[in-house]
């Protein structure tokens, strides 16, 4: 875009000024953090200690961080509690997980509204290397873009990323969002008012959304009554479809949502879709378009891709090295179970507590130190450095025939003397019931007992460790059959075509099915093909199965070949080849289509806003004044960027044949945007 003068300038500059600012408190925040470390809090477990929950809720950044360290920060910044926290959360994920974020912040690249997008998104990949490559591919895209990258445009590309280069914790995360689905109350802005908010799939907010809208829309107000914002109309239609379903004469509504997924997604690859311009994971896709088309079942099947030899079609055998290990983890486990159950039968050993809540073994390990007889050999004991309840003259002595306390063998019950220290006997406290056998008896098996916890948490922590390789080769044999099944060959296609060929028979077929389904049921129009550069992902042409049956083959009266053999040339085949102009001022259905696929959102630099489902395909050259209504003529808005085209001074906004707009500020700043890519 370049740098403006004057005070547009000055607030370049103070944006550039902000980013290093935040990057150094983030330094700073993090060294403060550094300077309090957890091990000075009480442990788990302790009386005192932070509550479980708290405990399990932090992240792992902050496991390390006191639990003062927020107050603290909370004070010197004044902040409260929750937001002194998330500064400290945010400023130890940029300095220890996104350092090359941190980087880009200080030098300008990125500025503070794009760190969110990467923190969420990127900095919980679990692989460092991982995360490294996907942080460096996001910044290089950054750094390449010569024009306006909003927050939300960042934001779209990172899900994009992460959802194909780290597809496996996308969808544990995804699993892990889809149990918080739920409705929820909180004050909201004046005193008085509140907001519920609806947490749900992407698909069902879509949905709901668009069907209060519609319900909105049909509302009128009434004669002499206040005039409402759709807004408000949308909260009224709610209020009247969930109070009183019985009392209302609203109209059923029709729901348009665009579904985009590609065909490898179809055929069960990983490569997200998009619901109305918003991505959603591909299992998700594929469950919503087969709903919508009437089918139950989402092809292929991923359960028999992971379970199935994807050389035996069958199912007959087994991935390799799968029931190796689980075999093993069974005798490994039963071994286990065998040892500890012969210990309890000997009445050597306390019922252990299993599974332990600590599979590191730490806590094992920990308890296992505390009983170690090494530690207390009570023959290299310092006497003075024994606290005073453990002094030695408490200390009982075996004389052969029992146990006696030192002092005057003579002593009557009750009393005690130091030996050799002439005093008289005083009286104390009547000793404890001696146990049988003796004292230092019941000290030896005490150490017997310790022995035995030592070596029952021993074997509680191999079998943790055993468990955590158990689940890794688990997790690597999954992946790895899934990579070499129906699935993983689709996703690994370069593109569409390599996508059919690397699809089963019956699934090219499958596929064939749902795109022949047409409107009715739950589809308002039939599904289309978008035809995109296997490059570039650019948008070349909208098409839909029965013009591409037609587009397979010459068509010419003369041709002798079967329609799915003729192999004249095909380039000027109709279903092959972008919507034609439309004579009239507003585009026809099919080029309207058209433009709205390649478009999808507002072209404005930096707007993010879907196209309307009416309207705003703006001509770049008037029609009035010969401006063809066609692809290359047209572009489309949101309302407020269509109203400013033609209305805010000195702003000009440039269409390339191809689809790229170049739009230019008064200060004479320039944007360029293209087509978004599939």
């Amino acid at each position: 875009m370049g740098w403006a003068a004057g005070p547009l300038g000055e607030v370049q500059a103070a944006e550039r000024e902000i980013g290093r600012a935040t990057a150094r408190r983030a330094r700073a925040v993090a060294a403060f953090a550094a300077s309090r470390p957890a091990s000075a809090d009480r442990a788990q477990g302790e009386r005192g200690a932070m509550s479980a929950e708290r405990w399990a809720a932090r992240s792992d950044l902050l496991r390390a961080v006191s639990e003062w360290a927020t107050p603290e920060l909370a004070i010197a910044v004044n902040l409260t509690q929750p937001a002194a926290e998330a500064l400290l959360s945010e400023s130890l994920t940029l300095v220890h997980r996104l350092p090359g974020t941190l980087a880009a912040l200080e030098s300008g690249l990125v500025h503070g509204g794009h760190l969110w997008h990467l923190i969420d998104k990127v900095a919980p990949v679990a692989d460092a290397g991982l995360r490294a490559e996907i942080e460096a591919d996001l910044l290089a895209w950054l750094a390449r873009r010569n024009g306006v990258t909003s927050p939300a445009q960042l934001g779209d590309k990172a899900r994009r990323v992460v959802a194909r280069r780290d597809a496996a914790a996308a969808a544990r995360r995804l699993a892990k969002a889809m149990r918080e689905r739920g409705v929820y109350l909180r004050p909201e802005r004046a005193e008085g008012m509140a907001a519920v908010t609806v947490v749900c799939t992407m698909p069902e907010a879509r949905a709901l959304h668009a069907a209060l809208s519609s319900y909105a829309d049909a509302l009128a107000d009434e004669d002499g009554g206040p005039a409402r914002t759709r807004g408000q109309r949308m909260v009224d239609a709610l209020l009247d479809l969930v109070l009183r379903p019985g009392e209302t004469d609203l109209p059923p509504v029709r729901v348009l949502l665009s579904v985009v997924a590609s065909m490898g997604t179809l055929l069960g690859g990983d490569a997200p879709g998009e619901v109305d311009g918003q991505l959603i994971p591909a299992e998700m896709v594929r469950q919503l378009v087969h709903g919508l088309a009437g089918r139950g079942v989402v092809l292929p099947d991923h359960e028999a891709q992971v379970l199935a030899d994807p050389t035996d079609p069958a199912g007959t055998a087994p991935p390799a090295g799968g029931v190796a290990w689980q075999e093993a983890e069974q005798a490994e486990l039963g071994a286990w179970w065998d040892q500890v159950e012969a210990r309890l039968l000997a009445g050597g050993l306390e019922e252990p507590d299993w599974p332990p809540d600590d599979l590191s073994g730490e806590s094992w390990l920990d308890a296992a130190g505390a009983l170690d007889p090494d530690a207390h050999d009570l023959d290299a004991c310092d006497p003075d450095a024994l606290p005073s309840e453990f002094a030695l003259d408490d200390v009982a002595r075996d004389d052969g025939d029992g146990l006696a306390p030192f002092g005057d063998p003579g002593a009557a019950p009750g009393t005690q003397s130091r030996p050799g220290s002439g005093s008289p006997p005083t009286t104390s406290t009547p000793p404890e019931p001696r146990p049988a056998g003796g004292w230092w008896a019941a000290a030896d098996r005490a150490v017997e007992d310790a022995g035995a916890a030592v070596h029952a948490a021993g074997l509680a922590l191999g079998h943790a460790r055993r468990s955590v390789r158990t689940a890794q080769a688990a997790a690597a044999t999954e992946e790895a059959g899934w990579r070499t099944g129906p699935g993983g060959r689709v996703d690994a296609a370069p593109d569409a075509l390599s996508a059919l060929a690397a699809a089963a028979e019956d699934q090219r077929q499958a596929l064939a099915e749902l795109l022949a389904a047409t409107a009715g049921g739950g589809l308002a129009d039939r599904p289309r093909i978008v035809l995109t550069d296997a490059v570039t992902g650019a948008f070349r042409a909208l098409t839909d199965l029965p013009a591409l049956r037609r587009a397979g083959h010459c068509g010419a009266r003369a041709c002798r070949r079967a329609p799915e053999a003729c192999g004249h040339d095909l380039t000027g085949r109709p279903g092959l080849r972008g919507a034609g102009p439309t004579g009239a001022y507003r585009p026809g259905a099919a080029l309207a289509r058209h433009v709205r696929a390649r478009d999808r959102r507002c072209r404005f630099p930096g707007c993010r806003r879907p196209l309307p489902r009416a309207g705003e395909l703006d001509h770049a050259r008037p029609h009035a004044v010969g401006g063809a209504t066609a692809a290359a003529n047209l572009a489309g808005y949101c309302t407020g960027d269509h109203r400013g085209k033609h209305q805010a001074p000195g702003w000009t906004h440039t269409l390339e044949p191809d689809g790229t707009l170049t739009v230019t500020t008064p200060t004479g700043l320039t944007a360029v945007t293209e087509p978004p890519p599939y």
